[in-house]
């Protein structure tokens, strides 16, 4: 493994020629989820830990971190959502950069609600991979203010797994790749189904989210034996608590402020 990334999720407060992405043809302007701080709370101690994420993506990763990058848990409740999301959200503050992220969660998507999309029975994914003449730019979706797009997972299948094994999703993501300068793809865990490791065959890169405290070791050995090593960039360690306060935590100005 190349490197160990380190993330926090917030707590909830209770250089080839590209196709370009045509104009999306939605646009949903629906409040998105207080935890997504790249997007809404910019200099926040942890928005500050997904550019960290980023750089050290873009560091580790030959084509520098971009392509086509999935982001996996070894199990559920682990983060890897709320991770895709906020990593997508800080790429996409570059107003350079075309990032596309992609729900190929197919049995729990959870994007598009995090996001604040609503239901509008507009195809997404699991439409693109059973319809062979839909090309990608007619489902995908946009989500402003911000400079990004989203790919939803569409409608519900029976057999998600069947679907995804389909070379469809290659040439989709094929699609992606032209088309935009990162694509990040929020797939299911890696354990309880094999859905992950058939889209982490298209994938260029890696991201493991584990949960901090939370996560057994032997479901991290087992995911990471499951995947391919060449391709995990590293590992995300999720709800870490943030530094105590002290001279030599946070400079003033940076993240969050000491406590008075």
């Amino acid at each position: 493994m190349e490197s160990i990334l380190k993330n926090i999720e917030p707590q909830k407060r209770r250089e080839p020629a590209r196709e370009p992405a045509l104009a999306p043809v939605r646009k949903i302007t629906c409040e998105p989820g207080e935890q997504l701080v790249s997007l809404l709370t910019f200099e926040s101690f942890e928005a500050n830990k997904y550019r960290v994420l980023m750089h050290r993506i873009e560091e580790t990763r030959p084509n520098g971190g971009r392509g086509v990058i999935a982001v996996t848990s070894p199990g559920a409740g682990e983060g890897k959502t709320t991770t895709a999301i906020n990593l997508a959200g800080t790429l996409a503050q570059s107003k350079e950069a075309r990032v596309l992220l992609v729900d190929a969660d197919l049995r729990l998507p959870d994007v598009a609600e995090q996001l604040g999309f609503r239901d509008t029975g507009q195809p997404g994914l699991s439409d693109a991979l059973l319809d062979a003449q839909l090309p990608i730019e007619a489902v995908v979706c946009h989500r402003p203010p911000f400079n990004l797009s989203l790919l939803t997972s569409g409608r519900h299948l029976a057999a998600p797994y069947e679907a995804l094994r389909s070379p469809r999703l290659r040439d989709l993501l094929e699609q992606a790749r032209r088309a935009y300068d990162y694509v990040i793809v929020d797939t299911p865990p890696v354990l309880p189904v094999p859905d992950c490791r058939v889209i982490a065959r298209w994938a260029d890169s890696l991201l493991l989210v584990v949960a901090a405290h939370r996560t057994p070791r032997r479901f991290l050995e087992e995911a990471l034996n499951a995947l391919d090593p060449d391709k995990v960039a590293g590992l995300v360690f999720n709800y870490v608590d943030p530094p105590r306060p002290g001279p030599y935590a946070y400079y003033q100005g940076y993240g969050a402020p000491p406590a008075r």
